[in-house]
């Protein structure tokens, strides 16, 4: 027999189901419960609220546990590229040699994008936010693709725009950054592997030869894998619901990355890189924001420590500090902000203060770094974050698709003004 758990109002009481994830979470099924009994729950922030059955990703804050459909991401990062991993999130398995070898190649049949779309950039004021562009870029996209607006779409359509989607996303965002510099944007060449074309889509000059470094594309690729999917977050959460309204998949994914755009979510790794410039612009004195950080009166913040969701270590932090020194020692990067970040970290990591409240260096405090070693202004950093969240935002939109969710539709506890009666403007 089911566990029930009962709700009491005034002299009546309400059996209410409660059910168990694969991963043993519980959840008290509230479905009826406003058709029973005409009360709904509050839930400010969705905090204690599961607003679906999701397959994707599973995560623990209090353990450190991040798996992708039952895969520990520190096995995915070591093993796997990031488009085998967008593939796992989508389609749920990992592929064979053959479904990856036919992924990519279908991938690489798509990624240029229409010459149209360039006419866009002349259009954007020329210190437009690159999250600004990415947004209305990938909702143009729609445009472009008529055939996502019909109803009713098969399973071959739906995973053609997942393909294009994929393709394109990887071109656009380094002509983004091509046209920030006022460079000559770069076409995508079928020969390299996803992220590699896109490091030569970003970095590439017409005027010379561009050499790969394979540890840049391997910490590339970790940092996309460790940015995949991050369960119910905000973006996700929105993907889902405009999703719900039957909206194409271009639209729902440029509502995910509208949502990323806030600095709570995914802009943390961008604040990262602009505290580190305020504290060499004091003298680079980590000694005294340290103790401004452990001064209860003080209200600065260090970025990039601690995580509201993970209680523990961060478990993407973990593999990206490798990555982060191998590409710091590999480039051999001279940067004072950077030394500044090394020292925090080591503080961080050894500090009584820091470590009794486990307010340890996390994925943004990495990337970031990482980001600014390889020569990326702090306001692409969102962008990049939202080049690796894309396959976890397709799977989400894929999932609530294929489960026939319904419309998206909070309910609210008023606490507006009661009755009033018009009073005309001559007399308020």
């Amino acid at each position: 027999m089911s566990e029930i758990a009962q709700l009491k109002i005034g002299d009546k009481t309400y059996d209410l189901p409660v059910i168990e994830g694969t991963e043993h979470e519980k959840a008290i099924d509230i479905s009826k419960l406003r058709d029973q009994s005409g009360y709904i729950t509050l839930d400010i922030g969705y905090k204690n609220t599961g607003a679906t059955k999701s397959a994707i990703t599973f995560l623990d804050g209090e353990q450190g546990i991040l798996k992708y459909r039952g895969y520990p991401i520190e096995q995915l990062a070591e093993k796997s590229s990031f488009i085998e991993v967008a593939y796992l999130l989508i389609y749920g398995e990992l592929p064979t040699e053959q479904q990856l070898k036919d992924f990519q190649y279908q991938i690489s049949r798509h990624t240029l994008v229409h010459e149209d779309m360039k006419k866009f950039f002349d259009g954007f004021p020329s210190k437009s936010h690159p999250m600004g562009q990415l947004s209305s870029l990938i909702g143009a996209l729609a445009a472009f693709n008529p055939e996502s607006l019909e109803p009713g779409l098969s399973p071959e359509i739906i995973n053609l725009e997942i393909i294009k989607l994929i393709a394109k996303m990887s071109t656009i965002v380094s002509w983004i950054y091509k046209k920030s510099l006022g460079q000559k944007v770069n076409y995508p060449q079928n020969k390299y592997d996803y992220v590699t074309n896109f490091l030569y889509m970003t970095f590439s000059q017409v005027t010379e030869e561009y050499e790969i470094d394979p540890v840049v594309v391997s910490a590339m690729n970790k940092l996309l894998i460790l940015h995949a999917d991050h369960e119910q977050n905000c973006s996700a959460s929105t993907v889902r619901i405009v999703g719900s309204s039957d909206a194409n998949i271009y639209a729902s994914i440029s509502a995910g990355i509208s949502a990323l755009w806030g600095p709570l979510h995914g802009g943390a790794n961008q604040a990262v890189i602009e505290m580190l410039e305020k504290i060499k612009a004091d003298g680079g004195d980590t000694d005294k924001w340290i103790a401004k950080a452990k001064d209860k009166n003080d209200s600065f913040r260090l970025m990039g420590f601690g995580h509201r969701v993970y209680k523990n270590f961060d478990p993407r932090a973990k593999i990206i500090k490798k990555a982060c020194d191998d590409i710091l020692e590999k480039l051999g990067v001279n940067d004072e902000v950077l030394s500044i970040a090394k020292r925090l970290e080591e503080v961080a990591l050894q500090d009584e203060y820091f470590v009794q409240r486990k307010l340890y260096p996390n994925v943004d405090f990495y990337s970031g770094i990482i980001y600014r070693a390889l020569g990326f202004p702090t306001d692409m950093f969102t962008v990049l974050f939202a080049l690796g969240r894309l396959p976890g935002w397709i799977a989400q939109w894929k999932e609530m698709k294929e489960n026939k969710e319904p419309i998206g539709r909070p309910r609210q506890v008023y606490v507006g003004a009661t009755n009033r009666d018009y009073t005309d403007i001559n007399n308020r």
